[in-house]
């Protein structure tokens, strides 16, 4: 059973892997910018928002701006790719 849901896992998260984007790089940890950290990464208190190796998302500041089409706004001044 266990490696059944790693094999499930895998078949999950590999796909995922290859996809890149021009402006941004998959990022398993950001520069803190404001005083929270984006969706789905955890305050390190060094400055520093880290998906603790869990996932890794693409990215990008917002600069202020409104998400480019197909990203979404995930908070602390970031855009994740859809």
């Amino acid at each position: 059973m266990p490696a059944r849901r790693v094999l499930l896992s895998l078949l999950v998260v590999i796909p995922g892997l290859g996809w890149s984007s021009p402006p941004a790089q998959a990022q398993r940890q950001v520069p803190k910018i404001g005083s929270i950290c984006p969706l789905g990464y955890v305050d390190m208190l060094n400055g520093k928002c880290s998906t603790l190796g869990l996932m890794t998302y693409t990215v990008q500041p917002t600069k202020g701006e409104a998400c480019p089409e197909g990203w979404m706004n995930v908070g602390g001044g970031y855009c994740r790719k859809k």
